[in-house]
């Protein structure tokens, strides 16, 4: 779960959330297709 004191607070706090959950994802090969399709060149 993921707060802040206003609301556009809270919503940069669930991007940055999100971003590092993609990272970790990636970095330890668990991706997923989708994650693969999004990164692809």
């Amino acid at each position: 779960m993921v707060y802040g004191d206003t609301r556009e607070q809270a919503i940069i706090n669930i991007e940055a959330l999100a971003l590092r959950i993609l990272a970790d994802r990636l970095e330890h090969g668990d991706a997923s297709e989708e994650l693969n399709l999004l990164f692809a060149a």
